[in-house]
């Protein structure tokens, strides 16, 4: 692969050729100087910002997802294994409604729900797991059809809902990070359902904040209004539920430029998370992980994202990262190192953030168009200026550029 070939620019130009749009037109409806847009398209600046990369999207008319393209970074054989893990789960996800039963042979439910407790601590804690979509989909999908055969059974139903619940959510979680149009919305959607069959407002709410966080970048408005319906409902009850939508709900203002409103709702979760004892609550089993260490990961993302660059290292400090899952450990350092990407004194830092986060769940890094877009565009750099061994060591694993 080419170095221009892999910055999200170069999709931006195509798109808007196809849409026989002129660049000035299209910087203006992405609220974008002419200049900048010109740069962006060239590979010389990259695009490092939800805002940017969504103002984008719909000046010209598209889905974020089709100017990112697809998962990066694996050979064709793991692409072949990726693409069929995806097709698995959209068909167990779009084929089987809750209340259903699958052709699966019936698993005693406490087998079931000790395999699905040791899968999500080896998706959270695990030296193989964290990031590896594929493996995760292999082992959850079969998890899944053991939950709903359990659920139509009247003696295991209320307990196997709430797992199942939980299950769905992993795998919208896995569809977002994947980039698959459409499947979180299908995930939230049957988080939806089993909250219906459960009949219990606190799962109710987990269900709509899970519909409000894989709405995601395709309207972050609605996400907006959708978070802080979910934040406001004091029926809920519990405090991670609302303290997550509070980070939902800040991180869709920051996508939107309202670093004010991101801050108001930064500062509701971190009181929220003052109610709790742990660092990281456990409830709900293997999707929220609210609590101090996640309010500091948000915050530093946030701050990225309201472009605060290197400054961000200040909220970073406070963060006692190694108590949350390795999958948000690898979000705060590729967020970390982003940060201090931005300016060339905390470049090496900011390197060996993302080295860091590649340690920890590299195919998580390797899908991140934002780590993805910073890098490229500083292997260009180093190119031009002739060094950094190890700049093009991490642009070679992650699928940037060729060796050599």
């Amino acid at each position: 692969m080419d170095i221009d070939d892999a910055h999200v620019g170069r999709r931006v130009r195509e798109v808007r050729h196809w849409r026989q749009m002129n660049l000035t037109a299209t910087a203006g409806l992405a609220g974008l100087s002419p200049s900048y847009l010109s740069m962006i398209e060239r590979g010389q600046r990259p695009v490092t910002k939800r805002s940017v990369l969504e103002a984008l999207a719909r000046a010209l008319r598209v889905s974020p997802v089709e100017l990112t393209g697809q998962p990066h970074g694996m050979s064709d054989a793991g692409a072949a294994d990726s693409h069929t893990a995806m097709a698995t789960l959209a068909d167990l996800l779009g084929g089987w409604w809750v209340g259903e039963v699958p052709d699966a042979p019936r698993r005693p439910l406490p087998e079931v729900l000790a395999r699905l407790n040791s899968f999500h601590a080896a998706r959270n804690s695990g030296t193989t797991a964290a990031g590896d979509y594929t493996a995760q989909i292999d082992t959850l999908a079969p998890l899944i059809r053991d939950l709903l055969v359990a659920a139509v059974d009247p003696d295991a139903r209320r307990e196997a809902l709430p797992p199942l619940l939980t299950a769905y959510h992993v795998a919208g979680s896995i569809a977002a990070r994947l980039r698959i149009p459409g499947m979180p919305s299908l995930a939230a959607d049957r988080m939806r359902q089993v909250a219906g069959e459960l009949d219990d407002p606190v799962w109710m709410a987990v269900a709509d904040w899970g519909r409000a966080h894989f709405l995601s970048a395709t309207n972050r408005a609605r996400q907006y209004e959708l978070a802080v319906a979910v934040a406001d409902r004091m029926q809920a009850g519990r405090a991670e539920t609302r303290g997550m939508a509070h980070l939902t709900a800040a991180l869709a203002a920051a996508a939107q430029n309202d670093a004010d409103t991101a801050q108001t709702h930064l500062a509701a979760a971190r009181e929220f998370a003052g109610r709790l004892d742990a660092e990281v609550s456990p409830w709900p089993s293997g999707i929220m992980q609210f609590g101090r260490t996640n309010v500091g990961i948000f915050s530093v993302a946030i701050g990225v994202e309201l472009g605060q660059g290197p400054r961000v290292a200040e909220v970073a400090s406070t963060v006692h990262v190694d108590t949350i899952s390795r999958g948000r450990q690898a979000s705060f350092w590729i967020d970390y190192g982003r940060g201090l990407l931005a300016e060339r004194k905390t470049r090496e830092k900011g390197l060996a953030a993302l080295v860091r986060a590649e340690q920890l769940a590299p195919h998580q890094l390797r899908t991140n168009v934002f780590a993805r877009e910073a890098v490229s565009h500083l292997l260009s750099a180093a190119q031009r200026e002739a060094g950094g061994r190890e700049l093009r060591g991490l642009a070679w694993r992650m699928g940037v550029a060729p060796n050599g």
